[in-house]
């Protein structure tokens, strides 16, 4: 897999990609990564990539012709053009699934205020954000995206089925993980986890996974296809803690 980005600050990767299962992935010859830096195609003494915006306004706007020419001078016909922006699509695990999938992506680091429209309209194939807030520029965004993707790619992780049991790999969160202590300041592992009963630990695991989602991101169960079973067993643990809420705080306040 082959992945360009295009940033004009190409120091900001210098450590980033070398730990970890990146690293892994560059040195196994699985992932192969490549900085181009759009102001190498700039023509004035001063190398500009950006430019007051038409009609006025506060802040700067990337110039189209650096990253057009800078796109054009490594795209072949497979490539994907993503542009980084707090506009773009939310990035989630299932994107990442689908990018690792691809030979060739080209990232573009957006800065200032924001990139010319006709990088959008005329250049990219897709726009991602990775969160609803602003970052100085898509650097730290590529850095996530890239590292999302590498621990996918066969012989990264050492073991790849604890990728497939990974917070929304499944389309929810994971369940609560517990090692060595049995015991630690008063707390204990679950009985289930030590039983040696294989079956029950994936019900557990299911159960408790499905839980945390409820209470953390309902969202992610709205188009999940969930069992009678699961459904009553959620309804009745959320009740519980609805109860167990009121009665502390009836407690709390003397009734």
């Amino acid at each position: 897999m082959l992945v360009h980005i295009i940033s004009i600050f190409p120091e900001f990767f210098v450590g980033p990609f070398d730990c970890g299962p990146t690293r892994i992935a560059r040195e196994k010859g699985l992932l192969k990564i490549e900085l181009v830096n759009p102001r190498d195609f700039t023509t004035d003494t001063h190398r500009s990539v950006d430019d007051y915006p038409y009609g006025g306004g506060a802040g700067m706007v990337m110039k189209p012709e650096p990253i057009f020419l800078a796109v054009e001078s490594v795209k072949q016909p497979e490539s994907k053009v993503v542009l980084l922006s707090p506009q773009g699509e939310r990035f989630n695990q299932q994107m990442a699934a689908r990018f690792r999938t691809l030979p060739h992506l080209i990232f573009i680091c957006g800065r200032y205020k924001g990139v010319d429209e006709r990088v959008r309209t005329q250049l990219i194939d897709e726009e991602v954000s990775i969160g609803d807030y602003v970052l100085a520029g898509g650097e730290a965004a590529a850095v996530v995206i890239i590292e999302s993707i590498a621990r996918l790619l066969p012989g990264c992780v050492g073991d790849e089925d604890s990728v497939a049991s990974d917070s929304f790999a499944s389309g929810i969160l994971e369940a609560p993980l517990y090692t060595r202590p049995r015991e630690f300041r008063g707390e204990s592992v679950p009985e289930v986890l030590i039983s040696g009963n294989h079956a029950a630990v994936a019900e557990w695991r299911r159960k408790q996974a499905l839980l945390r989602t409820a209470r953390r991101r309902p969202d992610l169960l709205k188009n999940l296809p969930l069992t009678q079973a699961e459904q009553e067993f959620l309804h009745q643990e959320l009740e519980k803690e609805i109860n167990n809420d009121i009665q502390r705080e009836n407690q709390s306040s003397g009734r």
